[in-house]
C-alpha cells in the first residue's frame, strides 16, 4: 500500500501545471535574466588584468623606458604601454582604450579618467617608482657606494610581493545570487508540500476524502506522500543546479556533486515546510498558497536575493535570524562549499537544513492527526 501511494504521488507531482512554472520555468528564465543582468561585471570591477597605459615623453628618460619593458616582459605583465604623443594619447583615454596616460617629464605625473581598480593599480605604480627613484638619486648623491645594497633591498622587496589567492574557489561576489536562486527553487518545494496536506484533508479535496475513508492508516499515506514530494522536489533542484553550472556556466566549484547533496536537501527542507504550513488549520489552498509563498519570498529577501548585501547587516545586527531563515541556510551551504577548503561550515549548514526539515515535519504531522471530520 505504500509503494502503491508513493507512485501515485510521483505521478501527481509531475503532473501539476503549478509545480512545472514555479519549479521549472519561472526559476531558469529568472536565472537567464541573472546571467544577462551580472555577466562580466566582477571581471570588469574586481578581478586583475594587464593595465593598458599610454606613455608621453616630454622629457627622455631611459631608466623608466627599460622599466617598462622589463614588466611588458613578464608572463603576466602589471602594464601594457603605448608610447604616443599628448593628443593621441588624450584620444585612446577618451575612447577608453587606456585606463591612464603617464607624462615622462623631470618628474611622473599620471592622468587618469575613473576610480576603478585599474586606475589605482596605475597610480600606485607611479608613485612607487617615484618614491624608488628618489631614494637611488639620494644614495648616488650621498653615499654612491651603497647603491648595490638598495638596489638588492628593493628586489627583495618586489620579489616578496606575491599574488596568494585565499580560496580556490568562485569569489565572484555576484555568485551569491545563484546561490539564492537555488534556495529560492528549494523553498518553491513549499507547493509541492502544500499538495501533500490538501491531498489529505477531507474538507479540501475530494481526494482527502476518498483516502480519509480508505483503510491506509494516515500516518502511511503521509509518509508515502511526503517521500513522493521530496523525490518529485529532488528533480527539480537536480535539473536547477544543472541548469544553473552547464547552460548558464556560473562557477559553483569543484565539489558538485555535494553541490548537488546540498541543493536536494534544500529541496526536503522547502517542502516540509510546506508540509507544515498546509497542516495549519482549515484554510482553502488559495490561502495556504498565498501563505507559503509569502514566507518563503520573504524568507529569500533576507537571504540576499533581491538585495546582494542584505545579509550581512542583518548578520551584523541579528545573526540568529540567518540561523534560522532556511533559504539563507541553503545558499550559505553551496557558499561554504564554493570557498572553504574544509568541510567544516557546511557541514554544519547540511545538519541545521535536516533539524529544520525535522521540525517541519514533526510539527505537520501531529497537526494533521489531530483532524478529524464528523462526516465525509
Amino acid at each position: 500500500m505504500f509503494l502503491h501511494n508513493l507512485k501515485y504521488e510521483i505521478k501527481t507531482g509531475l503532473r501539476a501545471k503549478e509545480l512545472i512554472f514555479w519549479l521549472m520555468i519561472f526559476p531558469l528564465v529568472l536565472g537567464t535574466f541573472f546571467k544577462i543582468a551580472f555577466d562580466g561585471i566582477y571581471e570588469k570591477t574586481t578581478q586583475f588584468s594587464t593595465v593598458p597605459a599610454a606613455v608621453v615623453e616630454i622629457k627622455e628618460n631611459e631608466i623608466f623606458r627599460s622599466v617598462i619593458d622589463s614588466i611588458e616582459d613578464a608572463d603576466e605583465p602589471l602594464l601594457s604601454v603605448t608610447y604616443t604623443d599628448e593628443e593621441k594619447a588624450l584620444e585612446l583615454l577618451k575612447n577608453g582604450d587606456v585606463t591612464g596616460i603617464i607624462y615622462v617629464d623631470d618628474k611622473l605625473s599620471v592622468t587618469v579618467a575613473g576610480e576603478g581598480i585599474e586606475e589605482t593599480i596605475l597610480i600606485s605604480f607611479v608613485e612607487q617608482y617615484t618614491t624608488q627613484e628618489k631614494i637611488i638619486k639620494d644614495t648616488i648623491e650621498k653615499n654612491p657606494f651603497k647603491i648595490s645594497d638598495v638596489v638588492s633591498a628593493m628586489s627583495e622587496e618586489t620579489d616578496i610581493i606575491k599574488q596568494i589567492p585565499l580560496t580556490d574557489g568562485n569569489t565572484d561576489n555576484f555568485a551569491q545570487y545563484f546561490y539564492n536562486l537555488i534556495a529560492m527553487v528549494a523553498l518553491y518545494g513549499t507547493i509541492t508540500g502544500l499538495h501533500i496536506t490538501i491531498g489529505n484533508q477531507a474538507n479540501l479535496s475530494a481526494l482527502g476524502a476518498r483516502k480519509n475513508c480508505s483503510p491506509t492508516p494516515k500516518s502511511i499515506s503521509l509518509a508515502a506522500s511526503l517521500l513522493g514530494s521530496y523525490l518529485v522536489q529532488a528533480v527539480c533542484m537536480i535539473i536547477c543546479v544543472t541548469f544553473v553550472e552547464f547552460v548558464l556556466q556560473i562557477d559553483l566549484g569543484s565539489k558538485l556533486p555535494l553541490v548537488y547533496l546540498a541543493a536536494v536537501i534544500g529541496g526536503m527542507t522547502g517542502v516540509s515546510m510546506g508540509f507544515f504550513v498546509g497542516s495549519i488549520g482549515n484554510m482553502n489552498y488559495g490561502v495556504k498558497l498565498g501563505i507559503s509563498m509569502a514566507v518563503s519570498m520573504s524568507c529569500c529577501f533576507l537571504s540576499g536575493l533581491m538585495v546582494g548585501n542584505i545579509k550581512m547587516l542583518i548578520a551584523e545586527k541579528a545573526p540568529w535570524v540567518n540561523d534560522i531563515n532556511p533559504a539563507a541556510v541553503i545558499s550559505d551551504s553551496l557558499y561554504c562549499l564554493n570557498i572553504y577548503n574544509d568541510y567544516e561550515r557546511f557541514t554544519v549548514k547540511i545538519i541545521s537544513m535536516l533539524i529544520i526539515s525535522a521540525i517541519f515535519v514533526l510539527l505537520g504531522f501531529v497537526l494533521s492527526r489531530r483532524k478529524k471530520y464528523a462526516s465525509l
